[in-house]
């Protein structure tokens, strides 16, 4: 894809005049880093860090339907999801690969946005479109209505408290509540992909310019710093969390991925896959398949997706992600590796890094957990 066909978000000439590395995202031009990837980090850590994320698809179901529609087009029990709150969940094939992982919002009672990868966007609103019909909802495509932006890190409470009236403190993980922040409306939900407290803020495009700048100003004293997708990657890493294309796809089902906690079996009705998710659950049950583990190197190599994960001299998985780690100091990678290499500790475990089997350390997901 040339430049000149990706997509730009509300806030472009902010980045580039902000002197930021871009790329193509998912035919997007987005921030891969302004400055320092590892300082951009352990600002969010540390401090706070400002992310453009307006590349995410949002897809708006609405009807008296909506709830019933959305347990059977999804795996999770979406219609128990209180007005406020939200969840995360994943739409499948029928054959129960994962389409994509998805954030879910009840904004009323029969209103609901359901926000997609950026990179399947168009595959998840086409499944829902498709698996709507003789229901009563309408499915919109909502991505050109929102721009989103998110704060992330142990200051962002304070620095977004000083922009809003709107209850922040009652304001729970993964719930969302309507308000102005530096007086323009917003969906203020409390979910991020950083492993640390922070919030997204769904505004219309319009205001995205406004609103980086008054955040910006209103997080000078706190050590707030613009943040692109490189760090972003780090830090989701570091927290264990996944990545479509990397740790999803539709080759895996949630069970194979170590999520079949998002499959709700319990609930009313049928669901797309529901099938071939009883039978990947029992398989899992039984005779576990790969699973998804932690590496931390030993050495300074870094491993990549793709890399065979060895041990006994046979190849036992493969890397799924891999990167330095700010916070540990070390190489980290997530792989999916034969259960029987897949314990905390097991010894003899290897990557092969271009032809050299480099030793690593198997752990426990996730790398960082951040003190409540």
């Amino acid at each position: 894809m040339s430049s000149t066909e990706l997509r730009h978000t509300a806030l472009d000439a902010v980045h580039r005049s902000l002197g930021a590395t871009m790329t193509d995202f998912a035919g997007w031009d987005m921030p891969l880093r302004y400055g320092s990837e590892r300082d951009e980090h352990v600002a969010v850590r540390t401090k706070a860090g400002l992310f453009d994320l307006s590349h995410m698809g949002e897809i708006t179901v609405t009807g008296p339907e909506a709830a019933d529609f959305l347990n059977l087009a999804l795996v999770g029990n979406i219609a128990s999801v209180g007005v406020g709150r939200a969840r995360y969940t994943m739409i499948v094939r029928a054959d129960g690969g994962i389409l994509d992982d998805l954030i879910v919002y009840r904004l009323a009672e029969t209103e609901y946005m359901v926000v997609a990868n950026a990179s399947n966007a168009q595959v998840v609103l086409d499944a829902l479109v498709e698996r709507s019909g003789g229901l009563d909802v309408e499915v919109r495509d909502d991505r050109d209505a929102y721009a989103l932006l998110a704060i992330q890190g142990p200051a962002s409470p304070g620095i977004l408290k000083s922009l809003t009236d709107a209850d922040l403190d009652g304001l729970k993980y993964y719930a969302g509540l309507p308000g102005t922040v530096a007086g323009l409306p917003a969906l203020i939900a409390r979910t991020g992909y950083t492993g640390e407290d922070g919030f997204e803020l769904f505004v219309k495009p319009e205001h995205a310019v406004e609103l980086w700048q008054a955040l910006t100003e209103a997080g000078e004293g706190a050590g707030l710093v613009p943040c692109g997708l490189s760090c972003r990657d780090t830090l989701r890493l570091e927290a264990g969390m996944p990545l479509y294309g990397h740790e999803l796809n539709t080759s895996l089902t949630p069970f194979d991925a170590g999520l079949g906690r998002v499959v709700k079996f319990e609930k009313e009705g049928d669901f797309v896959g529901r099938a071939a998710l009883v039978e990947a659950a029992e398989r899992a049950a039984q005779n576990p398949p790969r699973v998804l583990v932690g590496l931390i190197a030993e050495g300074r190599r870094v491993p990549r997706a793709g890399y065979p994960v060895v041990a006994g001299g046979k190849v036992i998985g493969e890397v799924t992600s891999g990167a330095p780690s700010p916070t540990l100091g070390k190489p980290i990678a997530m792989a999916y590796v034969d259960a029987a290499h897949a314990a905390p500790g097991t010894e003899g475990v290897g990557v092969d890094i271009r032809g050299t089997h480099e030793p690593y350390e198997v752990v426990a997901l996730p790398f960082y957990k951040r003190q409540k």
